[in-house]
């Protein structure tokens, strides 16, 4: 197994290290949130999750592509994912900007190159990070422990919008840590996931299991330096 050089340093860790010192990037991510038809919360989280996976493995993302540049940097410095909600003309706005839209069940969630952190295109900088406050209209089916699972913190209330951006991290984390190989067999599969929230017994039981753990830097909701997520792949466990 093998992993990239970067989670020795982590990108969200509090400490002050030498990413701190680099242009700061965040990746963009925007929910589509309809007064009428709101996506599942869980859905959402999932959703944002795979389109994060989906930003890493594509081809412009990599060597020589039109976004790889944009990526390195971004990796280079701490890794910050800001979600933002849209509906009606301003989804179809951020839908006109280069990036990739990702659907779930209910959810659909627009990924974006990663940009500047002052340095937001007009369309999506306008764009509301509040309201995103979303719902399960049933309680999520137990998950498939063949697939990976994104364990969030039971103990830590987020917003959704922030939830989902904690949901990307641990997917980030899960990809640094596998194989080319076992990277491949992901992307191939579409990605499958789940985001659950587990008993506090078993959240202190994967906290310390070995699997990545996501610690936030604390820059907004929460405090610094929070275990948010366990990213659990069938091919990390111990």
């Amino acid at each position: 197994m093998t992993s990239d050089p970067r989670a020795e340093d982590s990108p969200f860790r509090v400490v002050s290290v030498s990413r701190d010192e680099a242009p700061q990037f965040v990746l963009p991510l925007v929910v589509r949130i309809e007064k009428s038809a709101p996506p599942a919360r869980t859905d959402a989280l999932e959703t944002a999750a795979r389109a994060v996976l989906v930003m890493l493995s594509d081809e412009r993302s990599l060597g020589d592509g039109e976004w790889a540049r944009a990526m390195r940097d971004w990796q280079d410095a701490r890794i910050r994912k800001v979600v933002r909600r849209a509906r009606g003309a301003e989804w179809r706005r951020a839908e006109a900007l280069p990036g990739i839209t990702v659907t779930g069940k209910s959810a659909e969630v627009r990924v974006f190159p990663p940009v500047p952190l002052d340095g937001w295109p007009k369309d999506l900088a306008r764009l509301q990070v509040s309201g995103t406050d979303l719902d399960d209209p049933e309680p999520p089916v137990e998950a498939d422990l063949s697939a990976p699972v994104l364990w969030m913190n039971p103990e830590v209330g987020m917003s959704a919008g922030k939830a989902m951006a904690q949901a990307g991290h641990g997917a980030q984390l899960a990809w640094w840590e596998l194989s080319d190989a076992d990277r491949a067999a992901w992307r191939d599969a579409g990605f499958p996931l789940a985001v659950r929230t587990p008993a506090p017994d078993s959240w202190r039981h994967l906290t310390t299991s070995g699997l990545p753990v996501v610690r936030d830097a604390g820059f907004t909701e929460i405090a610094p330096g929070s275990c948010t997520v366990v990213a659990d792949h069938p091919t990390l466990r111990g």
